[in-house]
């Protein structure tokens, strides 16, 4: 309990400094593209689109209906949920190497090496947003309006940040400790978005599948940005026994990865 409130005491002390460094992480990414910060845009577009293609069009998916009454294409469904995976999928993947790929520069600052999954997630989020207010606009035209239920976006966006750096903390350890942990993570988030529902609706099978997907905290993130965007309701209050399950496993997650970070941070560079 300890090592955890002085992780997030660390996040306080140096948020000022976090995002000065994750604005120039996000530059410094792009900097040698042509088109710099607009691929951050067409990335996502153009996975999306393979994704409808495949999973759409080909596949001639018939319209998803939610038990509210609430019947939504395929495109649209599938955007709700697929936008907050392109924050998702690379704050995991870049923020179990954060510590190892950075740890050379920071050794010389006084920088507390907590921080580091912080300013990698950080630096993720700015285009993410950027890619939800795309989205929203898009839905306008397709007549999915801005609804009230658009207020706990902020809700599961502050989740979402929280679990991403609570897993981070445990996987930016391993991986500085033991270098192919790494590899195992980018394989197993591969691997993640086809077995997670987001291109694929839950409801077409068995109460007792449904139930296993659900135990899944990504689901909890996703099925509540796609609740919210497409107007389906509280999702956070509607579910609430997954709302439990999930902070659960998010306190879970914080302190654990909080004591092994603060216990082996000071053999980092011995790793390297």
């Amino acid at each position: 309990m300890v090592s955890m409130f002085k992780v997030l005491k660390e996040q306080y002390d140096n948020f000022h400094l976090i995002n000065r460094l994750a604005a120039y992480e996000l530059k410094s990414a792009n900097n040698n593209n042509y088109l710099g910060s607009l691929w951050e845009l067409l990335n996502p577009a153009i996975q999306i689109a393979i994704y409808w293609f495949v999973f759409g069009f080909v596949q001639g998916r018939k319209p998803i209906t939610y038990d509210g009454g609430g019947t939504y294409e395929y495109f649209p469904w599938m955007l709700a949920g697929i936008a907050i995976w392109f924050f998702i999928y690379p704050s995991i993947t870049h923020g179990s190497k954060s510590i190892y790929t950075r740890l050379k520069m920071v050794s010389r600052m006084n920088f507390p090496l907590s921080a580091i999954p912080s300013y990698v997630i950080l630096s993720k989020l700015m285009p993410q947003l950027l890619l939800m207010l795309v989205t929203i606009i898009i839905f306008q035209f397709m007549g999915i309006p801005i609804n009230i239920y658009y207020l706990q976006i902020p809700y599961f966006l502050v989740a979402t940040i929280l679990f991403l750096f609570s897993l981070s903390l445990i996987t930016s350890t391993i991986s500085t400790i033991v270098r192919d942990f790494q590899m195992l993570v980018q394989s197993l988030m591969r691997v993640l978005l086809y077995i997670t529902p987001i291109l694929w609706p839950l409801g077409h099978f068995g109460d007792t599948f449904q139930f296993v997907m659900k135990l899944n905290p990504f689901y909890y993130l996703i099925e509540g940005f796609r609740y919210a965007l497409l107007g389906e309701g509280w999702f956070f209050i509607e579910h609430g026994w997954l709302t439990l399950y999930f902070w659960a496993i998010l306190l879970v997650f914080l302190f654990l990865g909080s004591y092994l970070h603060v216990r082996f941070r000071r053999h980092f560079i011995d790793f390297l």
